[in-house]
């Protein structure tokens, strides 16, 4: 082979590597406790290290943590368990709450659940997912965070089908749990638009927010007193060893969160980073 002819074709088998897909991320569910999942090319990529809170830290929604470590120590058990909706007010620990109880159940038996996280813009993508999880022994908790649907947007019909009502249903081995701030997922507008264009309005609208209903366990969560923000930060103070003392702690986050125009965990959390940037600790 002449010298022109091996530039050319090292050139040609450049070009086809560069259009190459990337390699699929891992599908081995053993190789940790959490993913994500990534679709095109479909692939679970493991999470080495969670950002989350511990779950003595989540203050103010003492019902809702109890309910969803019920349900979920019910399906790590491998007994019956809803899908979990939890909805509400932003900044509430809804997404804290489900790695925060994911964490606590896999302190107590290290490995027995998977948490397999699915950004809203792959929910297209959820039977293939679905698929992997169903051929794993591992018992998978799938979370979706911030879920919900806009305009003329039809991937919540395919979600329909995925959680309930579908042939295949959902695997054994999975129960899904998502977050939202809207109870039935669908912004008001979509809703308001079956009213007016569609001929039956009643129909139309029960087709779109029966969404919800495949979600057997609600939770709400709602902005917190000012007892409980105080708790909150406190609780935090005392976790990261902070040298404060109470009346400047409630004064100065009290003026956080005025300044924020609500009291939530999150602002609560925001307040302690600025805190313990200013007083040189570091939160580890």
């Amino acid at each position: 082979m002449d010298a022109d002819t091996l530039r050319l074709l090292t050139r040609i088998a450049d070009a086809l590597d560069r259009l190459a897909p990337p390699p699929s991320a891992s599908t081995d569910l053993a190789a940790a406790d959490a993913f994500v999942w990534h679709a095109d090319p479909d692939g679970l990529e493991p999470v080495p290290q969670v950002n989350r809170v511990e779950l003595d830290l989540l203050k103010g929604i003492e019902r809702q943590r109890a309910l969803l470590l019920d349900n979920t120590r019910r399906f790590a058990d491998g007994l019956p368990a809803n899908n979990a909706l939890l909805w509400g007010a932003r900044g509430t620990g809804k997404s804290s709450l489900v790695k925060a109880v994911h964490a606590l159940l896999n302190a107590e038996r290290p490995g027995c659940l998977a948490l397999v996280e699915i950004h809203r813009e792959d929910i297209p993508s959820l039977p293939r997912l679905l698929r992997i999880l169903k051929g794993s022994e591992r018992r998978c908790l799938l979370f979706c965070d911030d879920l919900s649907f806009e305009g003329t947007d039809e991937a919540y019909k395919s979600l329909k089908a995925v959680l309930e009502g579908g042939i295949e249903g959902r695997p054994a081995n999975v129960v899904f749990y998502a977050t939202s701030n809207r109870r039935h997922l669908l912004s008001r507008d979509m809703i308001e638009n079956e009213r007016s264009t569609a001929i039956n309005p009643h129909e139309a609208v029960e087709e779109k927010v029966s969404l919800s209903d495949r979600f057997g366990l609600w939770l709400g969560f709602h902005h917190v007193a000012q007892d409980t923000y105080f708790d909150i930060v406190e609780g935090y103070v005392a976790r990261y060893g902070l040298p404060i003392e109470v009346e400047s702690l409630r004064a100065e986050a009290n003026e956080w969160a005025v300044t924020r125009g609500s009291r939530s965990g999150r602002v609560a959390w925001q307040f302690i980073q600025d805190l313990a940037g200013r007083l040189g600790k570091p939160l580890s």
